[in-house]
């Protein structure tokens, strides 16, 4: 009979690593440098996961190389993904899940990523709140954060809040298990790349001693928040902002990390200042900046929130790419196709701003236009009639429709 609570000299269960291997393959996600996929995996399954059980509970286990994988930032340039093995993968959501429950409960309020039941819109959300009372804001921006984590700094903040040892014993062969590079293996002296499964919750870990905690005990009277390494400082006075700047800044030099001296700024929404600055900043996608609302028949000066010119920009780029106008078959599976795209974008943008976007809506339907016109043969107006008879037939057929008609 099996014993999903055995254990051996390592507090991990059998019950644990089935936990998070469906956790992990809920995820999906490609293989690491042992090719290994989810088929194979799964053709064997009692048999690996057994063996990555033995090793984890006798110490024994020990993390192969990370594949890196370079993602197009949409800002140009590249992010540098690593991509672990599947086994390594179910390895590190054991620690995770195990870790997360020490360190939730103490992680601030105002920390948004990457942790259960807080996403981005909240963060946006409480950003444009606290512009309300605060006419300046400090846009942070850490430069490569994930690639400077301190290794001895992390494991130093790691077993200040986790005594168990095997925790330990696992988040440092992580961070030291290197990256297999398209030039070749690599040594991480510093670091722990994006991609993993436990990354985010160290970098969580890393910043809340970092800033977080600093914040709590010298500047509680600052609101902030923070999603992964995005942060934004809200200040009532230039000179308060230019006074954090200097001291975050210091900060995280003692900390091995460095502000970006480009994209870091000093925003003035709406208040009096010496020193010209931007009058908006950037933040998950959106826009916060001061506009002109009616108020009881006042006009008033007051922050909200846009989609951001960057993320209109690169929907449009993503469209573009997809060559719509090429594909050859029926228009169900063309909305089949795009629905999901459509969707996604529609969860995430129209939940705080939707009508900024409704240029991206009237581009889609060109390019469906174009489409027309290209698999039926026919000129503008009558493509145009094609479509609008589509619509009239079919009204939801892409969800876009809904909000914009073609």
């Amino acid at each position: 009979m099996t014993d999903y609570y055995e254990t051996k000299s390592q507090p991990i269960t059998k019950l644990m690593v089935w936990q998070a291997y469906k956790k992990v393959k809920s995820n999906k996600g490609s293989a690491g440098i042992d090719r290994m996929d989810w088929e194979e995996l799964d053709s064997n399954l009692s048999s690996h996961l057994y063996k990555l059980w033995n090793r984890l509970t006798s110490g024994s286990y020990f993390p192969m190389p990370v594949k890196q994988v370079k993602i197009p930032k949409k800002d140009g340039g590249v992010r540098n993904l690593g991509v672990p093995t599947l086994l390594d993968r179910i390895a590190q959501q054991v620690v995770r899940a195990h870790l997360e429950r020490k360190l939730e409960p103490l992680f601030h309020e105002s920390s948004f990523g990457y942790r259960p039941n807080r996403n981005a819109h909240q963060a946006v959300k409480q950003s444009e709140r606290n512009c309300f009372g605060h006419d300046f804001v400090v846009d942070l921006d850490i430069k490569g954060f994930f690639d400077n984590i301190n290794h001895d700094l992390m494991m130093k903040a790691l077993r200040h809040y986790c005594k168990d040892e095997w925790i330990a014993l696992y988040v440092s062969r992580w961070l030291k298990a290197g990256i297999m590079a398209e030039e070749g293996f690599e040594e991480t002296k510093a670091g722990t790349p994006q991609g993993g499964v436990v990354s985010p919750l160290l970098a969580n870990l890393y910043l809340h001693v970092a800033f977080d905690e600093w914040m709590r005990k010298y500047h509680q009277e600052k609101p902030f928040e923070r999603y992964a390494d995005d942060v934004v400082v809200h200040c009532k006075t230039e000179k308060q902002a230019q006074y954090m700047l200097r001291q975050i800044r210091q900060r995280m030099k003692s900390c091995f990390l460095e502000l970006h001296p480009e994209k870091t700024k000093i925003v003035n929404l709406r208040g009096w200042s010496e020193t010209k600055y931007p009058r908006k900043y950037d933040f998950l996608g959106f826009t916060i900046k001061a506009s002109m609302q009616t108020i009881k028949g006042k006009g008033m000066l007051l922050p909200g929130t846009f989609v951001s010119i960057k993320s209109r920009t690169a929907i449009l780029g993503k469209f573009r790419e997809m060559q719509i106008h090429k594909w050859r078959k029926p228009i169900k599976d063309v909305a089949n196709r795009l629905n999901p795209v459509i969707r996604g974008l529609l969860n995430y943008y129209h939940k705080l701003r939707g009508e900024s976007i409704r240029e991206v809506w009237n581009q889609l339907n060109h390019r469906l236009l174009k489409w027309v016109k290209w698999e039926k043969g026919l000129y503008k107006w009558a493509a145009v009639r094609w479509l609008k008879q589509q619509y009239k037939s079919t009204p939801n057929l892409f969800e876009h429709w809904k909000l914009v008609q073609p």
